[in-house]
């Protein structure tokens, strides 16, 4: 979103009415000589995270932040409800890499994914959480001239493709979300079902013909909550050549409590219990800087909830600040990487989880 002045990528999820103090270690994380030389020889991929913007601009300390996230890859949202203001951001994106070359790229190919490590930059995917831009099929090919790679079909509500995951009919694809799958397939646009319910995270899976994506979600056996996914969809994602990201969200746990890391690491450890480690990874839903804590956060996140409570599109466990306390800082990546190995995960499945798995998914989707 081109306004998110202080929560980038988290505008889709949950916002809070009122906020406990939020916080963030102000000392770096110690890690292993072997777990940090992993880390850094990495590609990794936040699926659904942003850097934070404000005044129309990264500022340098968030820009610091964001390379010293050791982040390659984000999956930025630029979709609204409205058709004008998604294309008006789509702009403002492409703006921000063309003003700072040296440090942003949007990734318009699979081949520009670790060119970005390699060089250092912060390469930007261009995603859409909102539907409704989607007026008719033209339209999708459209957006990908405009550089967008991935779509979600439904955010929670009903759109013309399908049913997202707060509405109780749980009546599937539409015939025009079949069409659209079809056409994404085509084109080379990766089918997002992370906001679908169960029907369409399910008949989506089936009519794609490529490996689809659930971008940012957790796992209804370790907690169940609208926004988490059965085992029964993790593992046909995982049969087609999908991946799935673990989410950094409330939704993880049972309010009041807030996600904390081991909250996180139990959602990725039953994911890839059940998909195998060639079909996990991350997608934060949130920023790969810090959220900082002032008046003028609180009050976006206040107002961002009443906006999402009056338009009908809050989810349940709204009441909570939308990311873990414990993994607000820029190694939060490094943090769930250490916690896997701690697990007894392989440094190969680690790299995967990390990023190599959306990386391969992206190869088969978007040629």
């Amino acid at each position: 979103m081109r306004r998110r002045e202080f929560i980038s990528g988290a505008a889709a999820c949950g916002l809070v009415l009122s906020l406990p103090k939020l916080s963030f270690s102000a000392e770096p994380a110690k890690f292993s000589p072997e777990i940090d030389a992993l880390y850094r020889r990495s590609l990794v991929i936040d699926c659904l995270a942003g850097v934070t913007v404000d005044n129309g601009a990264i500022s340098p300390a968030v820009l610091k932040q964001a390379h010293e996230s050791g982040v390659s890859i984000v999956n930025w949202t630029v979709s609204h409800p409205e058709f004008e203001s998604t294309v008006e951001d789509i702009a403002f994106v492409h703006s921000l890499a063309d003003k700072d070359p040296a440090n942003l790229i949007v990734v318009r190919h699979a081949a520009d994914i670790p060119q970005a490590k390699q060089s250092k930059k912060i390469g930007i995917i261009l995603g859409f959480q909102h539907p409704q831009p989607i007026e008719n099929l033209d339209h999708l090919e459209l957006f990908r001239n405009l550089g967008v790679r991935v779509m979600q079909l439904t955010y929670n509500n009903r759109s013309l493709l399908g049913d997202g995951c707060l509405e109780p009919g749980n009546s599937g694809l539409s015939k025009l979300g079949k069409s659209a799958i079809a056409k994404m397939n085509e084109l080379g646009i990766a089918v997002d079902l992370s906001h679908s319910g169960q029907r369409t995270t399910a008949e989506g899976i089936e009519a794609s013909k490529k490996p689809v994506l659930i971008t940012h979600s957790g796992c209804n056996a370790v907690f169940q909550h609208p926004r988490n996914k059965d085992d029964r969809e993790l593992k046909a994602l995982a049969d087609r050549g999908g991946v799935i990201g673990i989410y950094i969200m409330p939704y993880l746990v049972a309010s009041p409590t807030s996600p904390a890391r081991e909250h996180v690491l139990a959602h990725m450890d039953h994911a890839l219990k059940v998909c195998g480690e060639d079909h996990v990874g991350i997608g934060s839903d949130g920023v790969i800087d810090t959220f900082p804590d002032t008046p003028e956060q609180r009050k976006a996140f206040a107002d961002d909830a009443a906006q999402r409570i009056k338009l009908g599109i809050a989810a349940p466990g709204e009441d909570r600040p939308p990311f873990s306390p414990d993994l607000n800082t820029p190694q939060r990546m490094e943090i769930i990487a250490d916690g896997l190995s701690k697990k007894g995960y392989s440094s190969e499945a680690i790299e995967k989880v990390l990023g190599k798995n959306f990386y391969r998914a992206f190869g088969e989707i978007w040629t």
